[in-house]
């Protein structure tokens, strides 16, 4: 019988998403170490009358230096997508922002520190590093792409469902190059279906021909997109399939990996209370830990934003008159209402008919001042009150109006459910998405939020910490 017929087990090469990260990190980490090798031979050679010995290592070389591997990867955090790993103009642009980013940071603490001597901050060994570093890392990312993102390399996917689940499955995968795996094709039980394509991928056969055609077409994973009811044959055919070592993903987990958002329009209705809810409890430990970094978090914003009030007040007033500030009510954690402070970067009467209204794009609301305020997300910055507080943490989804929520709660759908965690200064959505101005961008920022929410943890809150200078210094605000 075909569901007893041998198949053939996915090559050890062709990775899976998180393992590709994996491979990633590892290269980089590899090529900075040996960077700090070359950076340390390179001082050594440099400094008059000192040989590159132990006793160069042990008298010259300050400890912080051997950290600089570790610090090169996390400005190489934004090359850590795996989509953006393998275009090869997004790795240049990361890897000379890297470059240049540590150039500054360095060259700010050369020229601040007196006390400690300039001794330990090495010019000749931190430009060695970051030269060697560039080149190696750009070397291996080079390698990466050339290997890792072909054909041969791929996982081979097969689809279970044709519907709209599939079809939105196939819509995301089609939009993302590199290609995240290969699509071998459709299987689905309506007859109907028999010969059409859905996006472009054709449907070859139903549930009795899935053993045959994953033996014949080598497929290594089988995603499932059934929403309604699958049949009995189904069921037993991937059982057997999987007994024989083919991995089988549901759709909604192999969108969140494709695109790191929650698929809400695809999912079932009761799909709030049978999975994310419970996927959403974090442990007390997290809660806690979480509120220390927000309070620490919160103080030392609201010395930086004191440090450069004056200035900022100044502008604001020579460019439209008081007031500097100004407030609103916006929901925080399960709809309380709550009062946040900002910048004012609006004209006085941007709101003169009482309505509240979607940033746009170069707002012409905006002042001239406050168009850069609102780039650079600075206006954001009286927000650090609210997180010590408590209303606000670091981390979280976009603070919203209540009339806006009222009102996407009436056309998203599971749009409360952002209402589990308090809103943030920052978040996943933000860095990922940015402002919204349609109902279809709250749907993808929805889907990013409640993505942060379902996955959150210590870890992942880091990482946004570490992305978010990028939206910063990119102007993404609105």
């Amino acid at each position: 019988m075909s569901s007893q017929r041998n198949l053939k087990r996915s090559s050890p090469w062709k990775l899976r998403i998180g393992e590709r990260r994996g491979v990633l990190i590892l290269g980089d980490l590899l090529m900075a170490v040996l960077s700090l090798a070359i950076a340390l031979y390179y001082w050594g050679l440099s400094v008059r009358f000192i040989e590159f010995d132990l006793t160069f290592l042990q008298e010259r070389v300050p400890a912080w230096f051997y950290l600089l591997p570790f610090i090169w990867l996390l400005l190489l955090i934004e090359l850590y997508d795996v989509q953006t790993a393998g275009n090869w103009s997004a790795t240049l642009r990361g890897v000379a922002s890297a470059a240049v980013i540590g150039f500054i940071v360095y060259l700010v603490l050369y020229f601040y520190y007196v006390d400690p001597p300039r001794s330990l901050l090495p010019r000749r060994g931190v430009a060695g590093f970051i030269i060697a570093a560039s080149i190696l890392t750009l070397i291996w990312r080079r390698l990466y792409i050339r290997i890792f993102t072909a054909a041969q390399l791929m996982r081979r996917v097969l689809l279970v469902g044709g519907g709209k689940a599939g079809s939105k499955l196939l819509q995301v995968a089609n939009d993302l190059w590199p290609p995240p795996f290969y699509i071998v094709g459709v299987i689905d039980d309506d007859e109907s279906k028999q010969g059409e394509t859905v996006e472009g991928h054709p449907i070859i056969g139903t549930s009795e021909d899935l053993i045959d055609v994953i033996a014949e077409q080598n497929v290594s994973d089988i995603i499932v997109a059934i929403s309604g009811e699958m049949r009995v044959s189904m069921f037993q055919a991937m059982i057997d399939a999987q007994e024989q070592g083919v991995e089988i993903t549901r759709m909604p987990k192999a969108y969140e990996e494709l695109v790191g958002r929650v698929p809400i329009q695809e999912l079932e209705a009761d799909w709030i209370l049978r999975s994310f809810v419970d996927e959403a409890r974090v442990s007390r430990l997290y809660e806690t830990t979480k509120r220390v970094v927000d309070i620490l978090g919160g103080i030392l914003g609201m010395l930086l934003f004191l440090i450069f009030l004056p200035i900022l007040a100044l502008v604001i007033i020579i460019d439209d008159g008081r007031p500097i500030f100004y407030s609103q009510t916006r929901s925080g954690k399960a709809g309380r209402p709550y009062t946040i402070y900002k910048l004012r970067t609006m004209r006085r009467d941007a709101e003169a008919d009482g309505y509240p209204q979607w940033a746009k794009e170069d707002d012409a609301r905006a002042t001239r001042f406050g168009k850069l305020l609102r780039k650079t997300h600075v206006d954001e910055m009286p927000q650090f009150i609210n997180v010590i507080n408590g209303d606000m943490s670091l981390i979280g989804p976009r603070a919203e109006r209540p009339e806006l929520v009222e009102m996407f709660q009436q056309h998203v759908p599971f749009y409360r459910a952002r209402l589990l965690v308090k809103p943030g200064i920052t978040g996943w959505a933000q860095i990922n998405f940015g402002y919204v101005a349609t109902i279809e961008e709250t749907v993808t920022k929805l889907e990013c939020d409640l993505y942060y929410i379902k996955n959150r943890n210590l870890w992942m809150d880091f990482v946004i910490l570490l992305r978010t200078p990028n939206t910063v210094f990119g102007f993404r605000g609105r």
